[in-house]
């Protein structure tokens, strides 16, 4: 039966270059701009091949629904990292029984039990960083500040050890991977760089000393296990789910996937802090007022520190690092009234909400008190995705959720931050993940 549907609009573009420039400004502006003129779903051609978006609330529901997970698949955006590692999968690349088999094994050590107990060692290790990086008196860039003090956190509560001397190759191997291998928007003459390629071998090295260190001691008990134990105990018990080809990619895993995405939300959110006094006034107050309460834990993580977990929302909700995740159609199917065609390759554009009024009055307004009731603006169906959607929402999310607040709390807590000038405006980059530019600096006035 031929189907009389109609397929997505095409996007108004400049000729031969389409929406190549638009894109790479601001993917977020131009998403919401196309999703108000051309509705929910529309076809852009950028670097000269044309792709369907799926955008709004409407495709942030659809991610989690049961069509929703039948009708996209995740594999091709993924193959490029998996091969580059010589891996045969990655958790982002696999869908249906297999990612959830991946998913079970990952949960627990991606999760805020897994730190669980260890809320004082987190901060611990944060005001070691603060003392090695952050000095009174200096102009620290915000970006790799906070991705050394990302690896300090996740090595040392993963593996006892924090490889700081290997954050600049983590760094570049990740940024051309997806920059080459899962957006393809360098060449791919970047894989053979020198740079390139001595960053790949350093991090197979850390891979490697990982597996060896954990192969020469016994295995903890199941409740005592780290996301590193889990691994490797799932290697020997399900080889065939985590052979030894993928244990260089699972085992660095939280390092490719911590360091730009939380570092990015973290430096925004300094950034948005420091911008708003009425907010900064509040957010030293409840941080003063949390480590003045002795012990930190789940509860009062949740329950007395509401200004720093708003502006940690707030941020990753104007600078979201998830702008729009990349599918493939793995069936034809119909989407709010068009026709999207089996292995069409997919933007979904979950972000866009976040900057549409219906959701969030004055949605270009850093307000902290959205995410509060009664107002709970956030809470509404498609509203806010900064995690992502579907059965690929971030497996970090509890975790990284716990070490943002504690880190933002630590920060402000023991060092009093100024930016370059009271009108200073955040220039953000888009590539490979959206954030802050590397040269946004913060002085240190003194400590607190």
């Amino acid at each position: 039966m031929i189907s009389t549907m109609k397929r997505p609009p095409l996007v108004d573009g400049t000729p031969l270059i389409g929406n190549t420039l638009s894109m790479a400004r601001d993917p977020a502006a131009f998403f919401v701009s196309c999703y108000r003129q051309y509705g929910p779903a529309f076809r852009v051609r950028v670097l000269g091949r044309e792709q369907t978006v799926i955008a709004g609330p409407e495709a942030a529901v659809f991610m989690g629904t049961a069509q929703g997970r039948e009708c996209l698949r995740s594999k091709e955006f993924w193959e490029g990292l998996t091969s580059e590692y010589g891996a045969q999968r990655t958790i982002t690349g696999e869908d249906g029984e297999v990612h959830k088999q991946l998913r079970s094994v990952l949960r627990r050590g991606y999760s805020r039990q897994a730190i669980e107990g260890r809320y004082d060692q987190v901060v611990a290790i944060t005001e070691a960083a603060l003392d090695r990086d952050w000095k009174p008196g200096a102009m620290v860039p915000v970006v790799p500040a906070m991705q050394y003090m990302v690896v300090d956190q996740l090595g040392i509560l993963l593996t006892g050890e924090a490889p700081r001397e290997y954050v600049e190759d983590i760094r570049l191997l990740i940024t051309v991977i997806l920059n080459v291998l899962v957006t393809k928007q360098r060449p791919r003459a970047l894989l053979w760089d020198p740079r390139y390629r001595h960053a790949k071998a350093r991090v197979n090295e850390l891979g490697q000393a990982m597996i060896a260190d954990r192969r020469a001691r016994a295995l903890p008990a199941p409740e005592q296990r780290t996301l590193i134990d889990d691994i490797m105990a799932a290697n020997v018990e399900r080889p065939d789910l985590f052979p030894d080809s993928d244990l260089v990619l699972a085992l660095t895993g939280p390092y490719l996937a911590g360091l730009d995405t939380v570092a990015n939300t973290l430096a925004a959110t300094v950034y948005a802090v420091l911008k708003h006094p009425e907010v900064l006034a509040r957010v030293n107050q409840e941080a003063d007022a949390l480590f003045a309460g002795g012990v930190v834990d789940e509860k009062t993580l949740t329950t007395t520190i509401p200004a720093i977990n708003g502006a940690i929302s707030e941020a990753m909700r104007l600078y979201p690092i998830a702008v729009a995740q990349m599918r493939t159609a793995t069936q034809d199917f119909e989407f709010e009234g068009t026709q999207i065609e089996a292995d069409e390759l997919l933007y979904v554009a979950t972000s866009v909400p976040h900057f549409m009024d219906e959701f969030y009055p004055d949605p270009y307004r850093f307000d902290i008190d959205r995410y509060a009731k009664p107002r709970a603006e956030d809470r509404a169906p498609g509203a806010y995705s900064p995690f992502g959607r579907g059965q690929h929402l971030c497996l970090g999310k509890s975790l990284a959720e716990v070490q943002m607040a504690l880190t933002i709390a630590t920060l402000f807590h023991r060092r009093v931050l100024r930016l370059p000038t009271p009108d200073y405006t955040l220039k953000t980059k888009t590539a490979p993940t959206p954030g802050p530019s590397r040269r946004f600096a913060v002085r240190v006035a003194g400590r607190r």
